[in-house]
């Protein structure tokens, strides 16, 4: 059975149109508000176009060829990524959502997270080059200085450069107050920087010319830990075209990604620019890293969706066994193994969770949309407090779904499925590296309480809360929909149940104990939520496609009945008084 990928543009456009009212939010926003549901629609399908026909033919191949490090110390990706790339630029793709000013095509960042999905899902080591270009734009658009702006932003956002972001080195990893690559000012102005950095994706490769490195660094003098911590711009070509003094000095060899250079860099008092205020670099790269958290997000959904697809083709053809009971036919020898109710839940469970993600995934970054181009302050400062607490959820959850959404599309696939011809195995490889990257799920996790529950007092969870309320009235109003306003309403009682528990507790140790309890009770409460938005909007579509309503109401349907249960364990536990969470003893 061959590997191969259909862009969900229906339920995209379902999404956008019927969900969520994108237009209605385009309309509000004066940067957006030509931009109509067809003509953003006509855009996803070349996207698509682009990722099923170009990208996706390159995974396999990509995957058993990988990067490599020659000679010279120049590396270079596997056969026919650079033309890939140089198609996707001319096409004008990593300008989609980038402002005009610097070249941009100025279109909403929902679509850019739709156009990413696809592209991950058809061939994430490739994605992996330009998908740290939005970031880096908008961490050198919002801290750096004019100079630089002028000098990197045009050709940043055309895509003719490439970035890379320089955080990890190997007593550094999710602790980056012990960081210790230095930056030593100069007369003219620049840095010289000097350290070394590990697992840098695209620290280099030949995809461009040049690749701009956003390096966190500590002057002189600077304060210990992350209060001390700067960040400069260090591009590997400086501007009169000479080579900077930075060095690949090794590629790591890894168990997925194997098209994507994961660089050991090292910089030998390269040139570099400082970017924002001395020893504010975190917070400037901060801007990035949220970006490329959502990003991180799309990843996993991309191979959920991709994984989901296949498994689905492969259970209708395969056939095995008979089914009984009153449908079974009485001339076949077996049935397709997609009538078997354990491939029945293991199929189901991964559709309806891949469907309430790509909602929640388009609900944030219309957030972020709204936060950037609304002209109302309330209503920006409103979604972006949204946006920050949706994205540590997403990017925990969905990469979460598609590490075990991949695994268990390989279970539907059996023994064929640990067999590389049948493609489920590089999925299962690839997705498991954006659990860890770009900051683990347990340090989502701890952001999620520390920063956004606990440290706005629950504000931003409770007018999330008050939306899905009343998401949950709405519904109540349908007999269809009944089950779904319920379980919403529930899951909105837990939920502020947990949240009250959590402040009202004096121990930051039992806080953080629960953290991961925390993450996965309200992954739930967007479940709940997409879940129930999607099933009103679809009981609106019968007149077009009443036959692909159904199946979507069927399938939201089923996680109320059989996936919102598993969130009861997790609101128990961070009501209860009595766990207790020992100290980890050395094995003897």
């Amino acid at each position: 059975m061959a590997w191969t990928y259909e862009a969900p543009l229906r339920h995209m456009r379902f999404v956008l149109g019927q969900v969520l009212d994108a237009p209605a939010a385009w309309a509000a926003c004066p940067a957006h508000a030509e931009l109509d549901l067809d003509t953003a629609c006509a855009v996803l399908e070349q996207g698509a176009r682009f990722a099923a026909g170009r990208l996706q033919p390159l995974n396999a191949s990509g995957d058993l060829g990988g990067c490599r490090l020659d000679e010279g110390g120049q590396v270079r990706t596997p056969e026919g990524f650079g033309r890939a790339y140089r198609e996707f630029v001319e096409a004008g793709w990593p300008a989609l959502a980038a402002e005009p000013r610097w070249g941009g095509q100025g279109l909403p960042l929902v679509l850019d997270a739709c156009l990413r999905e696809m592209l991950d899902a058809c061939n994430h080591a490739w994605n992996m080059y330009p998908d740290l270009l939005h970031g880096a734009v908008e961490t050198l658009a919002a801290h750096g200085s004019e100079e630089l702006r002028q000098r990197y932003l045009p050709r940043l956002v055309s895509g003719e450069w490439l970035a890379a972001m320089a955080l990890t080195e190997p007593q550094a990893g999710s602790d980056l107050g012990l960081l210790r690559t230095r930056a030593e000012p100069q007369a003219d102005g620049s840095l010289r920087v000097r350290g070394s950095k590990i697992f840098i994706s695209g620290g280099d490769h030949d995809l461009s010319d040049n690749i701009v490195h956003l390096v966190l660094c500590r002057l002189p003098d600077a304060a210990p830990g992350t209060r001390g911590l700067s960040l400069a711009l260090v591009p590997k070509l400086l501007p009169d075209g000479s080579r900077n003094a930075m060095h690949c000095d090794s590629l790591e060899h890894k168990m997925g990604l194997r098209a994507s250079a994961t660089c050991a860099m090292r910089y030998e008092g390269a040139t570099g620019w400082l970017i924002g205020e001395p020893g504010r670099g975190l917070a400037a790269m901060f801007v990035m890293m949220n970006s490329a958290r959502l990003h991180v997000a799309l990843q996993g959904l991309g191979h959920a969706e991709m994984a989901a697809q296949n498994a689905l083709r492969h259970a209708c053809e395969r056939r095995q066994l008979r089914v009984p009971g009153p449908r079974a036919n009485a001339d076949a020898e077996a049935d397709p193994i997609a009538r078997h109710p354990a491939m029945r839940h293991a199929l189901l469970a991964l559709q309806a969770q891949v469907e309430a993600g790509r909602v929640m995934a388009a609900r944030a970054a219309l957030a972020l949309d709204l936060a950037a181009h609304h002209p109302d302050p309330a209503v920006r400062a409103a979604r972006q407090a949204e946006a920050a607490l949706l994205t540590p959820l997403l990017k925990a959850g969905l990469t979460r779904l598609g590490f075990e959404g991949a695994s268990a599309a390989l279970q539907v696939f059996g023994g064929y499925g640990y067999v590389r011809e049948y493609g489920i195995e590089q999925s299962v490889r690839d997705a498991r590296i954006a659990m860890i990257y770009e900051g683990t799920n347990e340090i989502q996790a701890i952001d999620l309480v520390q920063r956004k529950l606990l440290g706005d007092g629950g504000a931003a969870l409770r007018a999330l809360l008050r939306e899905f309320r009343a998401e949950a009235q709405e519904c109540s109003g349908q007999p269809r929909l009944l089950a779904f306003a319920r379980a919403l309403q529930e899951s909105c009682e837990q939920a502020e149940a947990a949240l009250d528990a959590l402040l009202a507790r004096d121990d930051p140790r039992a806080v953080l104990a629960l953290a991961q309890d925390a993450m996965d009770g309200l992954w739930w409460l967007l479940c709940a939520w997409a879940f129930a938005a999607s099933a009103r909007a679809a009981l609106r579509e019968p007149a077009e496609d009443p036959l692909w309503a159904e199946a979507l109401l069927a399938r939201m349907r089923y996680g109320v009945d059989w996936l919102l249960p598993r969130a009861a364990l997790h609101w128990q536990r961070i009501r209860s008084q009595d766990l207790v969470l020992p100290e980890v003893q050395a094995a003897r």
